[in-house]
């Protein structure tokens, strides 16, 4: 692990909660770096057939730990993109931290019904276009992955908020405000 790994990584998880006042990042314990993608093996069960998948992973967050490919994660630190890898897996936990994935990261009690109803609303939608392979039109620029599930929604989502304010705000204004409330801070003022 060099200075740069430990600095670019650290950056990021500091403009994510630099004006939260919550504890967070609690429950990280290990950051795992790795040169390039991982290839992992995974083993499904559906009505009592065993098949055995291989697939490719840039990072993943699970039980405390952050598993990221540096090759990837670099070039995406440096040039603004839609997608940060980092950025990605810390939404993670933070999503985690009020003690399930859902999409829902730990807010003020009186922010969680404004929350729901813009998040859970634009998920649904981008989820039935997905799922009835209609034309995502502005939903393209979230992706098809989002619609994976709310957890999955909420760190791409993270990843505009971050990497690209102004085209969210402009296709998604009602996103970026929850976003905005969420993180405390208004990236498209200082883009």
């Amino acid at each position: 692990v060099t200075d740069e790994m430990r600095l670019v990584i650290a950056f990021f998880a500091c403009m994510m909660v630099v004006n939260i006042d919550d504890e967070v990042y609690d429950e990280l314990v290990t950051i795992l770096i790795y040169p390039h993608k991982m290839v992992m093996q995974d083993v499904h069960v559906n009505n009592g057939i065993y098949t055995q998948e291989r697939f490719v992973l840039q990072g993943q967050s699970s039980g405390g730990v952050i598993v990221i490919a540096w090759d990837d994660a670099k070039k995406e630190a440096y040039h603004l993109r839609n997608h940060n890898v980092i950025i990605h897996e810390l939404a993670h936990v933070l999503d985690f931290e009020q003690g399930m994935a859902n999409g829902v990261p730990s807010l003020e009690r009186s922010k969680y019904d404004a929350w729901s109803r813009v998040i859970y609303k634009r998920f649904n939608e981008l989820h039935e276009k997905v799922e009835h392979n209609k034309n995502l039109k502005e939903y393209s620029l979230i992706g098809e992955y989002a619609s994976t599930n709310e957890a999955e929604f909420f760190a791409v989502v993270s990843e505009l908020f971050f990497q690209n304010p102004k085209s969210l705000k402009q296709h998604f204004p009602d996103l970026y405000n929850e976003f905005s409330t969420y993180y405390c801070l208004d990236p498209v003022s200082y883009m």
